[in-house]
């Protein structure tokens, strides 16, 4: 597994755990830190998406709502809310990573830890979002 794939991986999980357990992410990063060491690579991708997601998860949220009629985003399943959550944040926030890279590593992920549904749902959305990232970003919030 490359090791932007896996810094994905690492910041859903984080994320996710944040969402559902209500805890700190700094608290938790570098608790997951202290217990699974790993390249400097990966340990400062999966800690930029995750703070950047949590940072903006306001307006990635309402990005989200917007983009899935019909969804209220407290009923989608968490995985798919939180695949969502961390994909949009690299695709409209961080524009380094290519769209098509951001939206497959994100249905790879759906994939993986969802439904067999959920690689197709998360396509979907991500493909209107990205008309964000071609039509201008939002900006970022500043702590």
């Amino acid at each position: 597994m490359g090791s932007r794939r896996k810094a994905r991986e690492i910041a859903l999980q984080m994320v996710y755990s944040t969402d559902v357990n209500k805890t700190d992410i700094k608290e938790s990063l570098n608790l997951y830190w202290e217990y699974n060491p790993d390249e400097h690579e990966v340990v400062a991708f999966a800690n930029m998406l995750c703070t950047g997601t949590l940072d903006n998860l306001v307006k990635i949220d309402e990005l989200i709502t917007q983009y899935t009629k019909n969804w209220n985003l407290k009923r989608m399943a968490s995985v798919d809310r939180n695949i969502l959550r961390v994909a949009i944040y690299e695709l409209v926030f961080y524009l380094q990573t290519p769209v098509n890279v951001v939206i497959n590593e994100a249905v790879e992920l759906a994939k993986k830890y969802s439904t067999s549904e959920s690689g197709g749902f998360v396509n979907g959305i991500l493909d209107k979002v990205k008309e964000v990232r071609n039509n201008g970003q939002p900006t970022a919030d500043k702590k």
